[in-house]
């Protein structure tokens, strides 16, 4: 039987110390792994190291007498169309790699950039490996995908993307219920008149989230009103453009929920530039815990993208289906990661 604190070390996840440590997943990542040449403040690298010790936190470590499965197909293929114009990936990527390394196998990275070309490049080069065990095949932002059907040969997990088969284990955030938990706790905080700047709404993260912020607001009894929503682009320039606009209602809202931290940036500085304080006259509530919000004034109350626990959760069902024998599942196995509430300083109780 394991012991409690055994328990504690394996539900311990590196978000949980970033969110104790009030630092990103990024930086909690290169505490733990000692980059070279990460320049963190002495006190920030201490107050981590503490916390981790503190929720029991404990490093991946490769185990040193690897199963005989994995010692013959020790090479998961990664394949991402994006990873260099956002943080989010890259937070996948290491979720993985850390993932991958526990079970005694190593990522090889391939980004094709959506290019046909480039992918199907790299995906002969990579099943050119004899010790390749399968695929994580990931997108930027959550959307469906044509998967190559040469993937199809070997076991195979979405991650944040699905295809029309929904058969393979896929791996996305739980986005709708993020935003119906932002919205929750705004109005725990007493908002009854919430406004909600939003993203591109083709997209799907934009989608749920606007969902879970109309599904908040049903389960408290209050109406929606479709004047206290904007629609944005995910870039401060459009949170400040929103934020403006709201505020200048006959009847503006007391709490802004933000379908990103950038559009929260622009928001803050629309409210500074009215004349008002935050969170003494409006609340601002963000999304995705990036690394600015902890340097915002005031900081940031937000919800967190769970890139890396993601990264995780795909590389353990690849190594799950890998283990069953199979290329893919019966049924598909959808994995919502969830995204946990960073509550800080930028709202406050009516």
């Amino acid at each position: 039987m394991q012991t409690t604190s055994a328990r504690k070390r394996q539900a311990t996840t590196m978000t949980d110390v970033a969110k104790a440590a009030g630092v990103s997943q990024s930086t909690v990542s290169m505490v733990i792994n000692n980059v070279d040449g990460a320049r963190l403040a002495p006190a920030t690298r201490a107050r981590v190291l503490a916390k981790a010790a503190e929720l029991g936190y404990q490093p991946v470590q490769r185990e040193q007498a690897p199963r005989a499965a994995v010692q013959s197909r020790k090479v998961i293929g990664y394949l991402v169309d994006e990873i260099s114009t956002s943080p989010h990936p890259v937070l996948s990527m290491d979720g993985a790699r850390d993932a991958a390394w526990r079970h005694g196998c190593t990522i090889q990275l391939a980004v094709t950039r959506g290019n046909p070309e480039q992918e199907a490049a790299a995906i002969d080069a990579l099943q050119a490996n004899p010790g390749l065990l399968g695929w994580v095949y990931s997108t930027i932002f959550t959307r469906p995908v044509l998967l190559p059907e040469r993937l199809l040969s070997r076991p195979t997990v979405l991650l944040n993307c699905h295809d029309q088969r929904r058969t393979l284990p896929t791996v996305v955030p739980g986005e709708l219920a993020g935003g119906q938990a932002a919205t929750a706790h705004l109005i725990a905080m007493r908002h009854t008149r919430i406004g909600f700047l939003n993203g591109e709404a083709w997209m799907e993260a934009a989608q749920d989230r606007f969902k879970g912020y109309r599904r908040a607001l049903a389960a408290a009894g209050l109406p929606f009103d479709a004047a206290l929503v904007r629609d944005g682009d995910w870039m401060s320039g459009s949170g400040f453009d929103g934020a403006l606009a709201l505020m200048q209602l006959a009847c503006p809202p007391t709490a802004i929920f933000c379908a990103n931290d950038l559009m929260a940036l622009g928001a803050l500085e629309a409210i500074k530039q009215l004349g008002l304080k935050v969170p003494q006259d409006v609340s601002v509530m963000g999304y995705d815990d990036q690394e600015i919000a902890r340097y915002t004034h005031p900081q940031l109350t937000t919800m967190l993208l769970p890139n890396y626990a993601m990264g995780v959760a795909a590389v353990e069902a690849l190594i799950a289906l890998a283990d069953s024998g199979l290329a893919a599942p019966a049924r598909r196995k959808l994995i919502k990661t969830a995204c946990p509430l960073v509550t800080r300083d930028s709202v406050q109780q009516r």
